[in-house]
């Protein structure tokens, strides 16, 4: 008896916990059907009528799928770039025992415990300087080795609990150093790299700061960058920006729904192994 309340017990916690996380998102997508003096008036309510002008005017009058294409390119380039990048790094540390093999694989660590904020003005003189401001290729480079120190970190654990019997085989069979990386490891650690990749792509699709630090062109803007026409000096226009917000979180939405198993397994499989 006590046990089925306990399960009932934790259901119901559950049950809350999913309530308080999905609402402000169920509020978020019924506000953007709305119109502005609607969400003061009713915020709570359902729209008298669901209107999809907001998406429209959003999509056609604000610009806005040259930032939705903006925000694509540059946050999927980061991470296809981040992937390759790490998983070598990752490799190499895991799987070879090379001088200064530590003290490399310190230096990456020391990344995660330095946040890339404190080097914005260095930063800015560098990108300045090799003449890369107002430009995607800014934010590609620096989205890429802000995540490499902790992608280094998360995927070298992983390389490190795959038996090295399996690499010698693949020597064995004729397969290169190469070869033996993309065909036999990389397929192993597929769920560590879905983690990766979601862990790194959602605050690089809602980054505000470095868009607004490098990208001066209005045809450059990222999403978020982009949003900020919605904002007013006398009045903001919240039903397109709700819109706004709904169309920006799809991508997320859709990349966790196609990695979520992956994911899941390489949450779990970390949590086992520590």
């Amino acid at each position: 008896m006590t046990n089925k309340i306990l399960i009932v017990l934790n259901y119901l916690f559950l049950t809350i916990l999913a309530i308080i996380c999905i609402y402000p998102i169920f509020l978020m997508f019924v506000s953007s059907f709305k119109t502005t003096p609607e969400i003061f008036f009713k915020p709570f309510n359902l729209p008298e009528k669901w209107n999809f002008q907001n998406y429209i005017k959003v999509w056609n009058e604000a610009n806005f799928k040259v930032y939705f294409l903006n925000s694509f390119l540059v946050t999927f380039s980061s991470l296809i770039i981040l992937l390759f990048c790490s998983s070598l790094a990752a490799y190499a540390f895991a799987k070879f025992n090379f001088k200064f093999n530590n003290f490399v694989f310190m230096i990456f660590l020391a990344g995660i415990m330095i946040p890339i904020r404190l080097g914005i003005v260095p930063l800015f003189i560098l990108m300045r300087d090799l003449n890369l401001m107002d430009s995607r290729v800014s934010l590609i480079f620096t989205y890429s080795a802000s995540g490499m120190p902790m992608s280094v970190f998360l995927l070298t654990g992983f390389f490190k609990t795959i038996p090295s019997e399996l690499s010698d085989a693949a020597r064995i069979d004729g397969c290169n150093e190469f070869q033996t990386f993309y065909k036999i490891m990389l397929p192993l650690v597929r769920p560590s790299l879905a983690t990766v990749a979601l862990v790194n792509f959602v605050p690089w699709w809602n980054d505000f700061f470095f868009p607004l630090l490098f990208i001066r062109s209005d045809r450059l803007k990222t999403i978020q960058l982009g949003m900020t026409i919605f904002f007013g000096q006398y009045m903001t226009d919240w039903a397109s920006l709700f819109a706004g917000m709904v169309i920006a979180s799809i991508p997320m939405i859709i990349l966790y729904l196609l990695m979520s198993k992956q994911f899941i397994s390489g949450i779990t499989a970390g949590a086992v192994k520590g």
